[in-house]
């Protein structure tokens, strides 16, 4: 028992490590001629499962937020409005917050409640135009939501998005994921893995498809395909859609997804 408290505590400590160095070496590194800028168009972390590359340029507050409808054994479930809220502090340096979002059953019982207050900090990497953009984030779970949906105690991540541009409007993605659950009996750590697939089919709209495997610790994978396409109503908005297929019996039936995502600039002026 005091091995794995001890344990715990040393990955929290690491965690905080990271974030701090994230920090430094931003403000140090980041070169703001290749970050990007208020004249950019919006790049969100969703409807897909991987997250952008791309952070908010500084000075602008990005919300992006979302409903889905879950099928499992029979059952639907609704959640929503999955809201995250963006923020850049500095050139390829963002914090953001995924603020609770709501569980409910709309066929046959289950848990209902909130899930999790999420802070974290992101930092682009690579700010150079053509070739593979890569970020890292991390962030952690706070213990405020219902430990039916959300789990117990706090649940640090590391995240490793990354993206790179093709031709003719094809590109690729994908992020490799590393989540915590210290205070959780078993399952205290699982790994995530995406891949994506995205086409451009006009300067508005694109489309695109997505791998998503879950492999938690001591417990089968969740594996997943998720398809949709996003429409940029003004170079700061954007409504998106979504449907996934479960790949194996331990995952979703299938999730529908629907949502809107817009950004306000120049809030350091």
């Amino acid at each position: 028992m005091y091995h794995n408290r001890f344990g715990a505590v040393a990955r929290l400590a690491e965690l905080g490590c990271v974030l701090a160095a994230l920090t430094l070496a931003a403000a140090t590194a980041a070169r703001a001629d290749g970050c990007p800028k208020a004249s950019d168009e919006i790049a969100t972390d969703r409807p897909d499962v991987t997250n952008s590359s791309i952070v908010v340029p500084v000075g602008s507050l990005q919300s992006e937020n979302g409903v889905n409808l879950s099928g499992r054994d029979g059952g639907r479930t609704i959640d929503g409005t999955n809201s995250r809220w963006r923020l850049g502090i500095a050139p390829c340096l963002e914090v953001l917050v995924d603020l609770p979002s709501y569980s409910g059953n709309v066929r046959s019982p289950g848990p209902l409640g909130f899930s999790d207050v999420a802070p974290g900090i992101k930092w682009q990497i690579s700010p150079v135009p053509g070739k593979i953009d890569l970020s890292i984030t991390a962030g952690v779970a706070l213990p405020t939501g219902t430990a039916a949906i959300a789990g117990r105690g706090a649940q640090p991540y590391i995240q490793l998005p990354w993206s790179w541009e093709l031709h003719d409007g094809w590109g690729v993605s994908g992020m490799f994921t590393e989540f915590f659950r210290p205070a959780e009996l078993t399952g205290r750590h699982m790994s995530e893995a995406t891949f994506v697939i995205e086409r451009k089919l006009t300067e508005r709209m694109s489309v695109f498809t997505e791998y998503v495997g879950d492999y938690p610790d001591g417990a089968r994978p969740i594996q997943l395909i998720n398809s949709g396409g996003m429409y940029r109503i003004t170079p700061t908005q954007q409504i998106d859609l979504h449907i996934a297929f479960g790949l194996n019996r331990n995952s979703p039936n299938y999730i529908v997804g629907l949502g809107y995502s817009f950004r306000v600039d120049g809030l350091f002026r």
